[in-house]
């Protein structure tokens, strides 16, 4: 099964694009900040900064935003993926997928955070794998609690990783496992990227 690709540009890595079309389908509802807070879990503050540009924020906590606001979490990027009718609905099995190397995947981008989409779509499927390159810097993103379980394995450089105010140092090797009810928050204070190889349910897209 091909998956699809997206090719990212410059300016996909800027924070405020993501930022820029919370703001507008917040507005379209007529939420103010503080409604959306509310209905997403997350503070007015960070809210704020990620809509001003200041701040990113990770795809799990967007999607709670995505789905205060009632849309897709792809439709706050500038590309989503293509769309599912590129491979015929009858060679869609609803028990697996499998993603080629040689085929390209899908990609996001959020402030310092760059998703790799490790599997198609799959109906009956409840992970979502990704690979996820964490640059250096930038802001932390707010802790957060939200439904759900999340696993992060690192493959390479170092990762902050906090949990119920708690941090632990990830490297190489090491892994985290956690139920996502739990206010957490991962961040790269180093000067390396840093690979991370991500779980998370329920799907974000």
């Amino acid at each position: 099964m091909r998956t699809s690709e997206r090719h990212t540009r410059p300016d996909d890595a800027r924070p405020d694009l993501v930022g820029a079309r919370m703001r507008r389908f917040r507005t379209e509802r007529g939420l103010t900040l503080r409604g959306l807070a509310a209905r997403s879990g997350l503070s007015i503050g960070f809210l704020s900064q990620v809509e001003r540009g200041v701040s990113s924020i990770g795809l799990t906590a967007l999607n709670s935003v995505a789905a205060a606001l009632d849309r897709p979490v792809a439709e706050f990027f500038d590309d989503g993926p293509a769309p599912a009718e590129e491979v015929p609905p009858a060679r869609l099995p609803t028990h697996f997928t499998l993603s080629r190397a040689a085929s390209g995947a899908t990609e996001y981008v959020s402030g310092q955070q760059t998703y790799r989409m490790l599997s198609d779509r799959g109906p009956n499927l409840v992970l979502e794998p990704m690979l996820v390159h964490i640059a250096p810097g930038g802001r932390r993103d707010e802790a957060y609690g939200h439904g759900g379980e999340e696993f992060a394995y690192v493959v390479s450089g170092e990762l902050l990783y906090e949990v119920d105010g708690v941090e632990h140092r990830l490297f190489p090797g090491d892994s985290l496992h956690l139920r996502s009810n739990a206010p957490h928050r991962l961040y790269n204070d180093t000067d390396e990227v840093t690979t991370v190889v991500s779980v998370v349910t329920p799907r974000l897209f």
